[in-house]
């Protein structure tokens, strides 16, 4: 090939995209502006549409207005509906009682008096003569050491005070003769005084002998063991054969008083003065266990500490409590519960009932009358676990919503839970549209009874097959005299059929199994046939709750 020779063309790659041009463009970007618009359609109608359609026709009390119904305003399949419906909620009334001002802390159960039992002398413990965990009282005999020693040095005592004594009775005599030779002056004065002394040195010997003996006399008494205090006794701590001494660590026992106890507190620094304020029979303390689920005993206030900690910021409190079934044990931690005082005639309301909002706390207050709420803001005060006391903003007979207020706002429409159910997709005052697939819907409530008697008697849907018994087949003649009275008074409901044979069997197969719901709801629909108020309003509230997209809601008669 020759070098000068120009270089052959380039094919076009087949996998090169060629640009769009303005035409294709344009017709994209319809396809896609026409495909968001219909999306946009299908959520608008998804989102507007009832919650719930009418049954088909000739199925149960659904069949008024069913799917052949036009979709105007007053049908239920249309867009005229009642649109969002009221809230369920549960409300509380606002009361007036006595709310306690109470002090909560932890505290410590401390024994009024724990003395370690010791003996006073050394010996062989001879008897141990209490129990462990035994009551005692004081006074009572606990141990006895051996007193055989110390009952002889009682004796010993004894008898150097008897010599001593006789002793002293001789220098006495001699002391009176000396005095009367003085007299007659047939001795010397100084043997008189030498005498005298003797007799003062005698009494003197007299007295350190009787103090001998008072002191052998007491170790004597210290062999038998008493209890200084009365409460419960502890572990045992030696046992009996053995030597015990005064010096002992460990003693016999230790006792422990326990009726009454005091239970030790502690109070912050900014409540002393509440507490120092109120009155004594205002100042009631309760102890709780460590769940608070029960009381173990009621006492009252006995005093407080004369500083405070300043490591803590408070200040040691102490109450007193009788303990007479002894459910307080020492060194327990308990939950106190400190009453103050006590606020009357307050205005109270559970506390799920006041929230939080941007301006404040504030209550939803029904409006009974409406079915309506209302915000109304208020200054709460002293709170229990369960109830508030609200200082200003309610008053007492005034009801709150304490459940359900997360959905409401101001003028809410709500509805409570012993309300009777609303039919779906029926705006006040209108009529369900003739037509339907069996044209079974009765006439408007504000027809003449006459035309309701007419609906009534038409024959069911022909797609329906009758397969009841002739003993549940239903009688309409009676059944629209009955109604026809009832529909004056609900001008603007629309009247509902009786069950169809189909329906009721179907309903009996529901509860076959068991005899006793089946006689009821063969008496359920005899009621209906003979025309009962009672029974035809039952039936009424179920078709609505069927309107209102209840399943099963006509399979199911209140029993």
């Amino acid at each position: 090939m020759n070098p000068q020779d120009p270089a052959p063309p380039q094919k076009a790659d087949a996998l090169t995209p060629r640009p769009f041009s303005r035409r294709g463009k344009a017709i994209g970007a319809g396809v896609v502006l026409l495909l968001l618009v219909s999306l946009g359609g299908l959520a608008w109608y998804l989102t507007t549409r009832p919650a719930a359609t009418a049954a088909p026709a000739g199925v149960g009390p659904g069949a008024a207005g069913g799917s052949g119904a036009p979709a105007g305003s007053g049908g239920p399949g249309g867009f005229g509906g009642s649109g969002r419906g009221a809230t369920t909620v549960g409300v509380a009334t606002a009361e007036k009682a006595s709310v306690p001002v109470t002090l909560e802390a932890l505290g410590t159960v401390t024994p009024l008096a724990t003395v370690k039992v010791r003996p006073q002398v050394a010996g062989v413990l001879e008897k141990v003569l209490f129990t462990e965990g035994q009551m005692v009282k004081k006074g009572d005999l606990l141990a006895v050491i051996d007193s055989r020693q110390y009952e002889l040095a009682v004796q010993q005592a004894t008898g150097q005070r008897q010599r001593d004594a006789a002793q002293l009775e001789s220098a006495k005599v001699t002391l009176e003769r000396f005095r009367t030779l003085l007299a007659q002056d047939s001795i010397a004065r100084q043997e008189v005084d030498s005498q005298a002394a003797l007799v003062k040195q005698l009494e003197g010997t007299m007295m350190v002998n009787q103090s001998t003996v008072g002191a052998a006399q007491l170790n004597l008494n210290y062999a038998r063991v008493m209890a200084p205090i009365s409460g419960r006794v502890g572990l045992r701590t030696v046992d009996v054969g053995n030597a015990v001494s005064p010096s002992d660590s460990n003693g016999l026992a230790v006792i422990t008083q326990v009726t009454p106890i005091d239970v030790v507190f502690s109070v912050p620094q900014d409540r002393i003065a509440d507490v120092m304020q109120s009155s004594s029979a205002a100042r009631q303390v309760t102890a709780f266990d460590r769940t608070r689920s029960s009381a173990l005993g009621t006492g009252t206030f006995a005093s407080l500490d004369n500083q405070v900690d300043t490591t803590t910021g408070t200040v040691r409190a102490k109450a007193r409590f009788a303990n007479a079934d002894q459910a307080l044990f020492p060194s327990q931690f308990v939950n106190i519960q400190l009453q103050i005082k006590s606020i009357d005639n307050a205005v109270i309301v559970p506390v799920s009932a006041v929230r939080l909002g941007g301006s404040g706390e504030f209550v939803y207050v029904l409006n009974a009358a409406e079915r309506t709420v209302t915000i109304r803001p208020v200054t709460r005060g002293q709170a229990t676990l369960e109830k508030v006391v609200i200082a200003s903003g309610l008053k007492a007979g005034e009801q709150v919503i304490t459940e359900g207020a997360d959905r409401l706002k101001d003028g809410s429409r709500v509805s409570l839970a012993g309300d009777a159910p609303r039919s779906a997709g029926r705006r006040p005052g209108a009529s369900a549209p003739a037509g339907g697939a069996s044209g079974a819907a009765l006439p408007a409530a504000t027809d003449a009874p006459g035309a309701a008697a007419a609906a009534l008697t038409q024959s069911p849907s022909p797609s329906v097959k009758t397969s009841a018994p002739p003993a549940l087949a239903a009688r309409p003649a009676v059944a629209a005299a009955a109604i026809a009275p009832a529909a004056e008074n609900k001008p603007a409901a629309a009247a509902t059929p009786l069950p169809s044979p189909e329906q009721r069997q179907r309903m009996l197969d529901q509860v076959k199994d068991d005899p006793v719901a089946f006689e009821r709801r063969k008496k359920f629909f005899e009621k209906l046939d003979s025309g009962d108020a009672e029974a035809l309003q039952r039936w009424q509230a179920m078709a609505d709750r069927r309107r209102q997209g209840g399943a099963g809601g006509a399979e199911r008669p209140a029993q």
